[in-house]
């Protein structure tokens, strides 16, 4: 089974939110953090991606048609390549809107963590932040420097940039759907996150 969108924001970019929303419009079942928390064998297979072993996406894949957050989102350049047919998101905030509500979430995870090959610790705080995740200045450049590397690799017809609040219209305009006469989906708040905890 072949993705069919990629995501390539960061997490707390309202990734969550996306993923039940792809869901409802059929490009689920959507690939999120949340997915590899509750499954072992996903858990296993990413942790061993993160410490170098070579990618398998259609195992790591299974049974998923769309992706959204981390882990998957770290390598959107790689995921972009070999599903050349998906269509691409963006999720995106402002960056010190993103940074409060990193403070808020991922790094108390990160802190309190006792797992050195935790996904948390190994690829995010790692890889993605070169481990200085609390680091604001650097966090934040980070976090910028993705948002424009999608933005001048994805082709424009291929790429939405999907902001907090864009809701539905965009979203099916890009997936080629209609609009479904429900909200468009707010889950995984900073307080909702707080009182889930996460361990990957």
């Amino acid at each position: 089974m072949a993705l069919k969108v990629i995501g390539t924001g960061f997490g707390r970019t309202g990734t969550d939110s996306m993923r039940e929303a792809l869901n409802m419009l059929g490009f689920g079942p959507c690939h999120h953090m949340f997915e590899v928390m509750a499954n072992e064998e996903q858990k296993q297979l990413w942790r061993a991606l993160a410490q170098g072993a070579a990618p398998d996406w259609e195992r790591l894949f299974a049974g998923y048609t769309s992706c959204m957050d981390w882990p998957s989102a770290h390598y959107w350049p790689e995921l972009i390549k070999a599903y050349p047919d998906a269509k691409v998101i963006l999720t995106y905030r402002s960056p010190e809107s993103w940074w409060a509500s990193v403070e808020k979430t991922l790094l108390p995870v990160f802190r309190q963590s006792t797992d050195p090959n935790s996904l948390g610790l190994a690829l995010i705080a790692k890889q993605v932040f070169g481990g200085r995740p609390d680091d604001r200045a650097h966090a934040i450049a980070v976090y910028e420097a993705n948002v424009a590397a999608v933005k001048a690799t994805v082709p424009a017809q291929r790429l939405l940039v999907h902001g907090l609040g864009d809701g539905w219209e965009p979203l099916c305009a890009h997936l080629g759907v209609a609009v479904p006469d429900v909200p468009y989906p707010s889950r995984n708040s900073a307080s909702e996150f707080q009182a889930t905890g996460s361990k990957s």
